[in-house]
């Protein structure tokens, strides 16, 4: 492993630090008492105080030197003193770790007692320190110039977020979002436990991946030498609860698809789904509304947010919609009464992009989400789907072709989804059987399975029961005016790392007159003037390392890069 000129540095200083018989990482515990923002809201000169962080800055000024401390709960000013630090003779202490072995990032300790320095400043004379932790790598920190101006700032959203550790402590607004991400769950699990609903867990690895369409991740168990997936969806497994008699059951689930990455949806996500017995879908409408207005208030004090350009109001009531008459007001096209042939003339007329594999409930599910969706910037209920593209819902009261459901858009995005959930045993396995036909038709979201332990379920009998999905990760997108669903995960999933390739100057001479397209080898060997065995060892290396193709087609040999 390599280490550059600034690491060699820190890890000599930790040579020293052990010859002084410190040691860098401490078992026993540090007796914290305090934290930086407490001192500062109850502050009192003299008072002592035990307080442990990060050395963010420091200025030292011969014996003594002034350093900020940052903690979980902010930061605060330090002042070392070497005589009030080493009171007897031997200033080590200072004179040696302090001033040439401690770094910024470096984890310490430290007992002293509060005053105020003469411009006011609310700040720790330290007394005693301890190193807890040597940071081996410097600390990203942005640099400010004489005007105030911010130069090399942490911000590269790919570093960011493989390396979140670094953004959290470098970028305090970082932390704001993932503390607010908290007061969002616990504000809607007070809400849920006032109702007496209860917090259950279900299974995350499934013999069978059902309650939604998408694509699964698959794995082996070995012991039982069965097939398992991950979860797509908990809505089965819950409901199955709810025929065992349960009121209201609900759970934060992590749920997996293996489909397309992009701005909003990331392979692992959080979602919240709620059950609740002897209710439908217009009685669910209302909640939710309490619901979001309630998280609105307890994570930002207000209904009204700010969402880039736009003021969305989260106080209740919200508007409600069909998704028909949402085609017809943004299309002026009427498709209600339209079979499949229809619908899909209909799309390729308003350049909606459809493939064959899709049946009528993803026709008119993509001319609503490329039409339609990113109309709908306040909060807007879009109710009565069509039957074909709500397996698991119930047929509408007063319109057997289309089913009690319901969809939560803001801001141009599907924050929730809800049923009056179906719970006729005999229909619910024609819905089933009818998705499993398009799976076979090439539908890879499409059910592949049938579960017939759900459907046993059922026939004991499930009352009446409505049923919603929150998207967590993008309500707290809204609530904390982010644009991409990476900024509210803590760890989002990302491409491996490429590994930094070192190359002999043969080697980068030979890569640099290779482009990304197919090239003839022979062309690339004559503008590189290298001598054949360079060009061979070259050539080898840089296949090895997967860098380059060579490949013949037809009578030719070409080479190219691989991206």
């Amino acid at each position: 492993m390599e280490f550059s000129e600034q690491e060699l540095v820190r890890r000599d200083k930790l040579k020293k630090i052990k010859e002084l018989g410190i040691d860098p990482y401490p078992a026993e515990l540090f007796p914290v008492s305090d934290y930086s923002s407490e001192i500062k809201n109850d502050f009192k000169v003299d008072r002592k105080v035990v307080i442990a962080g990060r050395l963010m800055s420091r200025r030292i000024q011969g014996n003594a030197s002034f350093a900020e401390l940052q903690d979980s709960k902010g930061k605060i000013q330090l002042y070392f003193n070497r005589d009030e630090i080493c009171t007897g003779e031997d200033k080590t202490l200072y004179n040696e770790l302090y001033k040439k072995l401690l770094d910024i990032g470096d984890i310490i300790g430290v007992e002293g007692s509060l005053f105020k320095t003469k411009v006011g400043e609310k700040t720790v004379l330290v007394k005693n320190f301890k190193l807890l932790s040597k940071s081996l790598r410097p600390l990203p920190l942005p640099k400010e110039d004489s005007d105030g101006k911010l130069y090399d700032e942490f911000n590269d959203p790919e570093l960011r977020y493989r390396q979140r550790y670094v953004d959290l402590i470098v970028n305090s607004d970082v932390k704001e979002t993932f503390i607010k991400r908290t007061l969002i769950t616990n504000s809607i699990r007070e809400f849920l436990n006032k109702r007496e609903y209860l917090e259950v867990e279900t299974p995350i690895l499934q013999p069978i991946p059902g309650g939604a369409t998408a694509r699964p991740f698959l794995t082996h168990h070995n012991a039982l030498n069965i097939p398992l997936y991950l979860r797509i969806a908990n809505e089965l497994y819950l409901k199955r609860l709810i025929v065992g008699g349960f009121d209201g059951v609900y759970e934060f689930a992590k749920d997996f698809r293996n489909e397309g990455m992009d701005r909003t949806h990331n392979p692992e996500f959080t979602i919240l789904e709620l059950y609740v017995s002897y209710k439908d879908y217009n009685w669910m409408m209302e909640m939710t509304e309490q619901l979001i207005e309630k998280v609105s208030i307890d994570s930002t004090g207000n209904t009204k947010v700010r969402v880039g350009n736009e003021e969305i109001d989260f106080k209740a009531p919200y508007e409600r919609i069909s998704i028909y008459a949402a085609i017809k007001k943004f299309t002026g096209i009427d498709i209600s009464e339209m079979d499949e042939s229809a619908l899909r003339k209909t799309a390729k007329d308003l350049n909606v992009e459809i493939d064959n594999t899709m049946g009528k409930g993803k026709i008119i599910d993509s001319i609503f989400g490329d039409k339609c969706e990113s109309n709908f910037i306040q909060p807007t209920f879009v109710t009565d789907y069509p039957k074909e593209m709500s397996p698991l819902t119930k047929v509408h009261r007063s319109d057997k072709n289309l089913t009690e459901r319901f969809e939560l858009i803001v801001n141009g995005k599907e924050i929730a989804n809800a049923y009056s959930e179906l719970n006729d045993p005999i229909d619910q396995k024609e819905r089933f059987e009818k998705q499993l036909e398009l799976s076979k038709k090439g539908d890879l979201e499409a059910g592949e399975f049938i579960d017939y332990d759900f459907l046993r379920a059922l026939e004991y009998g499930m009352p009446p029961t409505s049923g919603i999905g929150i998207g967590i990760d993008r309500l707290v997108m809204l609530f904390t005016n982010n644009s991409s669903i990476q900024e509210v995960l803590f760890f989002p999933q990302m491409r491996p790392e490429k590994k930094k390739i070192l190359m002999s100057e043969s080697e980068k001479l030979v890569f640099e007159n290779i482009s990304d397209e197919n090239q003839l080898l022979s062309e690339v060997r004559s503008k590189t003037q290298v001598s054949n065995k360079a060009w061979d060892k070259a050539i080898k290396s840089l296949r090895k390392s997967e860098l380059i193709k060579v490949e013949k087609i037809e009578n030719d040999i070409y080479i190219s890069k691989i991206n």
